[in-house]
């Protein structure tokens, strides 16, 4: 460690507690930057902005001492393809972090599963080959698509994590989506109410994730 360096953390350490993330940033030497890529259930689709994931997990993290700035980068009706026609301009913004929540418009549509795992992967692939991390939110298909269908496309996620050797929450809406009280009136769509309840379900998964990619809360 150079006299330098040396200087800087003397310096920061006997500052007020305020500054002390100044020193975690200086040491790690990347800001902590969240993109989300998705869908409906990102871009908040029926709530308000104030409201939509992105947002409520901004303020979750932040209570929790993260200081991490989030992009929404979720577009309605988007399906795997979409995220991948786009990946390329998220990527541009430079996050150190990716969230991938796509694949509900590909089950509601039926597209092919292989298909989906084709275009995941590829984003995968993408974020990592520009250093970021990535997190993986499952979705699974309706049950009206049939066993061999509904069992094959939630598959698709948990062999993505392990091929990629990334984290997977396996499913966004769960404990949510059967409850008409958090749920829009077209029953696919969280209402905020159903939003808060995912913030607060998928939130130890988040900071677990962060916290093994060296991003640390005021606790840590």
């Amino acid at each position: 460690m150079s006299w330098r360096l040396l200087l800087l953390v003397g310096f920061l350490w006997l500052t007020p507690d305020g500054t002390r993330g100044s020193l975690k940033k200086a040491l790690a030497g990347q800001e902590c930057k969240i993109a989300i890529l998705g869908d409906s259930l990102t871009a908040g689709y029926g709530v308000a902005a104030a409201e939509a994931l992105p947002s409520m997990l901004d303020q979750a993290l932040k209570r929790r001492g993260f200081d991490c700035a989030i992009e929404d980068a979720g577009v309605s009706g988007d399906t795997s393809a979409g995220g991948l026609a786009r990946v390329d301009w998220v990527m541009a913004d430079k996050p150190s972090h990716l969230i991938v929540e796509l694949g509900g418009n590909d089950g509601l549509r039926a597209l092919p599963v292989d298909q989906l795992e084709r275009n995941l992967a590829e984003i995968i692939k993408h974020a990592q080959s520009v250093g970021a991390k990535v997190a993986l939110l499952g979705i699974v298909a309706p049950p009206n698509l049939g066993i061999s269908y509904t069992e094959s496309f939630r598959a698709v996620f948990r062999r993505l994590a392990d091929q990629f050797e990334i984290p997977l929450y396996p499913f966004l809406l769960d404990r949510v989506i059967t409850d008409p009280d958090l749920m829009q009136a077209d029953r696919i769509h969280p209402n905020a109410k159903g939003v808060a309840h995912i913030t607060e379900n998928i939130l130890p998964f988040i900071t677990s994730w962060l916290n093994a990619t060296g991003v640390a809360g005021e606790s840590h």
